[in-house]
């Protein structure tokens, strides 16, 4: 029966960064700096104020669009970077996941095209596939890792239908800073594109305020604003993300969570609702230590000898790693195999990058300073 599968699921590659750790899972003792993952437990009032609400008895559907208190209480925060979202132009969704899918299966047609700057998170070119629509890739390490407004004119064609901005990045932590924002928000009004923009790293910037397209004069009607608590609170697991977009989209998005998921579930959204109420000055003191975290390892690489990009956001650096002859595979299985320390090959974020490896830096000081002293053994045969 496997010839009767979709043919859009046979077309695409399982995830480059699942297939490695499906290799790392079977070793005992490794230091990871591959997962995305916070290091950080939940903090422990947003935990409790799950537990009360099951207590209470809280454990029906909330409205599709999710809590009304909840969904105040982001609105209030979205403020915060003077995005204008109210109560009723707010999804509450699963992860920030959910809503990356909903926004793209709402606005994609067969044979559309979306445009990819990458490296990327990777799940934004095989949805887009599966929804036969064409990703358009651009390569933006010759500028930083950053899409330029000239760059993206560039590859707009008659079938452009949006653009995908994942800023802070994943993999590579690099940002966007108001004029370099302003100026692409030029090129998405004249053409009259869709701006999907993925800011689930907003609260993990470290020298520069964050900026979102979204605030931008007359930028609300094409943006699709997706946001999530997974990183900055370390709720992975919880999976409890948003959506924001004006109210006319809004009502048609709905209708994909609606037949899909029906709402979040309920005990995350008290625990979200909790996180924003009380829980900034956690996210502050998680900042804070990823930011130590970010100086060790951004100066260890470079002492090893590896060309590094500063990264100003996010929790990943993207070092080239040419110097040793080896590609992000081979240097990402060796590695493994010989000092029991794992990367992501950099591949898994754009087929350009053979020559990168992804290194989180969402663990401890201690390990990020043994992997380091592990990887300058192996690159250098000390």
């Amino acid at each position: 029966m496997i010839d009767k599968i979709a043919d859009s699921i046979k077309e695409i590659e399982p995830s480059g960064i699942r297939r490695f750790f499906d290799i790392v899972s079977q070793r005992k003792n490794v230091i990871s700096l591959g997962v995305g993952e916070p290091d950080f437990t939940t903090p422990w009032n947003i935990i409790e104020a799950s537990f009360y609400s099951l207590e209470k008895g809280r454990t029906h559907y909330t409205s599709n669009y999710g809590l009304p208190e909840l969904r105040q209480e982001i609105s209030k925060y979205l403020k915060k970077y003077n995005l204008d979202y109210n109560e009723k132009e707010i999804i509450v969704t699963v992860g920030g996941s959910e809503g990356i899918d909903m926004a793209l299966r709402g606005i994609l047609n067969p044979g559309d095209e979306i445009i990819v700057p990458e490296p990327i998170f990777v799940p934004y070119k095989p949805l887009a596939t599966m929804l036969r629509a064409k990703p358009v890739t651009i390569d933006t390490s010759k500028n930083g890792f950053k899409l330029t407004a000239e760059e993206l004119e560039k590859h707009i064609t008659p079938k452009t239908k949006a653009v995908i901005l994942c800023y802070p990045n994943n993999p590579t932590g690099v940002i966007l800073e108001k004029e370099e924002l302003i100026a692409i928000s030029k090129v998405i009004k004249k053409h009259k594109i869709w701006c999907i923009t993925d800011e689930v790293y907003s609260e993990l910037t470290y020298e520069n305020e964050h900026f979102s397209i979204g605030e931008i004069e007359g930028m609300k009607e094409y943006t699709i604003y997706l946001n999530g608590f997974s990183k900055a609170f370390a709720m992975t697991g919880w999976r409890i993300g948003y959506l924001a977009a004006d109210r006319k989209i809004i009502e048609q998005l709905i209708k994909l969570h609606q037949y899909a998921i029906m709402c979040a579930p309920v005990m995350s959204q008290y625990a979200a609702l909790e996180g924003l109420k009380n829980s900034m000055p956690q996210v502050q003191k998680m900042r804070e230590s990823y930011n130590r975290r970010r100086r060790l390892i951004v100066h260890g690489l470079r002492e090893i000898g590896f060309t590094v990009f500063e990264p100003k956001g996010a929790m990943y650096v993207f070092p080239n790693i040419s110097k040793t002859g080896l590609t992000a595979e081979e240097f990402a299985v060796k590695l493994l195999e010989e000092k029991n320390v794992a990367v992501v090959p950099g591949d898994a974020f754009g087929k350009e990058y053979k020559n990168y490896i992804r290194c989180s830096y969402a663990t401890s000081i201690e390990d990020i300073k043994e992997a380091l002293k592990r990887i300058d053994e192996f690159v250098n045969k000390k």
